[in-house]
């Protein structure tokens, strides 16, 4: 079942994301840079252990993780969080916890597409990261829309 979410993705375009990391605590300098950034997504999968590198001009991430066993991770801006990725009604729901704050990011297939959601209860956002249309339209005051194709 994960294998469906095997490949690149190619972010396209991004709307309010500067606010998503103003919520996070981002500095000012990163939160250009972050906005500037134009990553390619690489899903892949070697054994039991998946990967998720995000690359763009100005930094790379990667994590490799087993379904369902929690790891350690440094994300982008640099949080070091506990981290558990789950195949859950064919998703996969990626759960960040962070000194007592926590974050969820849904990836999921819709009519061919991979959909990316992230909520957080504590940063009361919502967003959605769409290979190649955008449809997001928050419920919560804080959101960011962007745009992914498929590679």
């Amino acid at each position: 079942m994960s294998n469906k979410f095997l490949g690149t993705w190619k972010l396209v375009s991004s709307e309010h994301f500067d606010d998503y990391m103003k919520a996070l605590g981002v500095g000012l300098a990163n939160r250009k840079l972050g906005n500037l950034a134009k990553p390619n997504v690489i899903i892949s999968k070697k054994g039991d252990y998946m990967t998720i590198r995000t690359e763009s001009a100005f930094k790379n991430t990667e994590i490799s993780f087993k379904l369902g066993q929690e790891f350690e991770e440094t994300t982008a801006d640099n949080r070091k969080t506990k981290s558990i990725v789950t195949l859950e009604r064919g998703s996969l729901r990626h759960v960040q916890k962070w000194d007592g704050k926590e974050t969820t990011i849904k990836r999921k297939l819709l009519d061919g597409k991979m959909v990316v959601v992230r909520a957080s209860p504590v940063l009361k956002t919502e967003v959605i990261h769409i290979n190649t249309l955008i449809v997001l339209v928050s419920k919560c005051p804080l959101f960011f829309r962007i745009q992914m194709d498929k590679c």
